[in-house]
């Protein structure tokens, strides 16, 4: 019988180029998790540079700083053992590389809020949405006493939860 892992717990989410969605997850999830959770990001193809808007969103709707927040490969983490490997885009899941430790994997798909087009007020409104999208997932996760956080099927399904419009919505 494995033994169970105490808090906190070391969380990796993942995005193709850890621009947007992951970088997003990993300071939502950081700050509503302070303590619990040891959150990083990663992609599996990084742009090399965080998605102002996001950091934007960040700041000025959930007042924190993510200026230090760079994009990275998930080859930075080879080793590493994590409780959680969190995807939030189609393209991280299916490249989603084996982890050592067997950690727990989650597919909390998100829209690509950095590929809309049209304007500024466009993009901000579409990263507004997704953190939305993104935060109440955080919420729900957090909310989890950790016997319930170990449980697989209970945490995949919160990818399930919170559509945005457009995307297919789980009847409860």
């Amino acid at each position: 019988m494995h033994p169970t892992p105490k808090p906190p717990y070391k969380v990796l989410i993942l995005c193709t180029g850890n621009s947007a969605r992951s970088v997003l997850g990993e300071y939502l999830l950081r700050a509503k998790g302070a303590g619990r959770f040891e959150v990083f990001s990663a992609g599996s193809h990084p742009t090399g540079r965080v998605n102002p808007f996001a950091v934007r969103v960040l700041r000025e709707r959930y007042n924190l700083d993510a200026g230090a927040a760079r994009s990275k490969s998930w080859d930075e983490f080879k080793g590493v053992k994590f409780d959680f490997v969190i995807t939030v885009c189609d393209h991280a899941k299916e490249a989603c590389p084996v982890w050592p430790g067997q950690p727990m994997i989650a597919h909390w798909g998100s829209p690509d809020p950095a590929g809309v087009e049209g304007s500024d007020e466009d993009k901000l409104l579409a990263f507004v949405n997704v953190a939305s999208q993104i935060a109440r997932r955080v919420d729900l996760f957090c909310a989890f006493p950790d016997d319930k956080l170990l449980d697989a099927v209970a945490v995949r399904r919160i990818g399930e939860e919170f559509k945005l419009d457009g995307e297919r919505e789980m009847k409860r």
